[in-house]
Order: C-alpha cells, then sequence, then structure tokens
C-alpha cells in the first residue's frame, strides 16, 4: 500500500487524537428534559472522542486517512449525531434511541412506546451534530426539544486545499424547546434534486444559547467561533 503524502505528515499523526472533552467547560445550570443531565451529555461526548481517536489512530497506523478526512462532511456529521444518539441512551437509564426507522424524535423516554419505536411523537430529544454555529437544520419545521452537537474538524478537501491537520473537538453543545415558528422552511425549487430543508430561526437559536450545555470558552463568545471558523476556511 502507498501511503498518501498526508498520512506521512506529523501534525497528521498528532491529530489522529480528539482534543478532550473538558468537564469544566460545562454548564450545571443547563436544563435538560427526559431525565437526562449534564454528566450524561459529558459522558456520551468522552465516548465519542475515545471511538474516534481508537479509530483514528489504527487508520493511520495502516497509512490511511483519519475518518473526517474520508467521509463526506454530511456523512461524518451523521455519524456524530448518530454516535451522540445511542451513547446518551446508554449513559441516561429514562431514555432509549427511538428504533422506528427514520422516527422522531431521536430519543424518547424509556418504555413510554412499544418496544421503544414512534414513528412521530411530541416526547423526546432530536439530536444533530454540526461544523456551524448558526443556522442549524432539519427536515422538518416541527416543535421538539432540539439538541445540537457543534463540532470543528477537517474535511476531505482540507489537504488539496493546503489546510493543515487538526484534531476534532467539540466546540459547543446547546438545547431547547422549540416550537414550529422557531424554524424556517426552504422548499425545493424548481428543477432541484435536494430535499426541502427547515433552518433554526433567530428565535430557536436565542433559546438553545440560554440554555447552553457545553461551550469552549478559550474562543468566548459564539461570534468569535464563527471568525475562528471562518479565518481558517
Amino acid at each position: 500500500m502507498v501511503a498518501l503524502p498526508i498520512v506521512n505528515d506529523s501534525r497528521e499523526e498528532v491529530a489522529c487524537t480528539p482534543i478532550p472533552v473538558e468537564a469544566a467547560y460545562f454548564n450545571r445550570q443547563a436544563v435538560l428534559p427526559h431525565g437526562v443531565d449534564v454528566e450524561h451529555v459529558r459522558a456520551a461526548m468522552v465516548d465519542f472522542t475515545h471511538f474516534l481517536g481508537v479509530i483514528n489512530r489504527q487508520l493511520h497506523g495502516e497509512g490511511i486517512e483519519r475518518l473526517e478526512s474520508i467521509l463526506m462532511p454530511a456523512n461524518f456529521s451523521s455519524m456524530v449525531g448518530e454516535f451522540g444518539i445511542s451513547a446518551l441512551a446508554r449513559h441516561a437509564p429514562t431514555i432509549a434511541k427511538n428504533r422506528y426507522h427514520n422516527g422522531h424524535p431521536d430519543i424518547i423516554p424509556k418504555g413510554l412506546y412499544p418496544n421503544d419505536a414512534i414513528q412521530y411523537a411530541h416526547e423526546g430529544i432530536e439530536v444533530k451534530a454540526s461544523r456551524y454555529l448558526k443556522g442549524w437544520q432539519g427536515h422538518n419545521a416541527e416543535a421538539s426539544w432540539l439538541m445540537v452537537f457543534v463540532f470543528d474538524s477537517n474535511r476531505p478537501a482540507d489537504a488539496s486545499n493546503g489546510v493543515a491537520p487538526r484534531p476534532f473537538s467539540y466546540l459547543l453543545v446547546a438545547g431547547a424547546q422549540l416550537v414550529a415558528e422557531d424554524w424556517s422552511v426552504a422548499p425545493r425549487g424548481a428543477g432541484s434534486r435536494r430535499t426541502a430543508t427547515a433552518s433554526v430561526k433567530p428565535s430557536g437559536y436565542e433559546k438553545m444559547m440560554a440554555n447552553w450545555i457545553y461551550k469552549v470558552p478559550a474562543v468566548g463568545s459564539v461570534q468569535q467561533i464563527l471568525d475562528l471558523q471562518e479565518s481558517a476556511s
């Protein structure tokens, strides 16, 4: 096997190990529903960084790029979110992953529905993961308790664009109960193949940021985080 040049970079080896989740960065006053608490969120985040580090170090040892440099950005974000759903359900005894295929929401109160499966319900937590700190998106403008994991990582195009390797890191976790009016919908245009998307409006963003769960203080306000992301792109 011929290793790609980026894999031989010492910075690539360092980037295989995610930035640790810091207990001091959590908001212990954050309010979460259905028996979930901040410690459950912390444990789920630690599980993911451990998982990603194990996988990436093994890949690096085989001369293969890191997972975030292989997967399409949307697919990697989906993996971060799906892992978070499973890990939260594993750590919090009062909730379960919704076993209904594409059921809403992602997490439901344990034992409330037969086999912990329901196509649509109001009770529960919808989970998203995103590289962006605003404009969080979903497929439907629905009332739900939304939790978003915001992270920073490389993308597949970074190596060819001269962007240096950097470790995965969580920047922010926020969540709140949103109503349908907290979403805006962008319908599919004529001739477009993309699905209609719903985005969190400023009203919903403000609710979520008022109940932030995890925030990296080194970058301060959300605007500072956005500025850093823009300068790195």
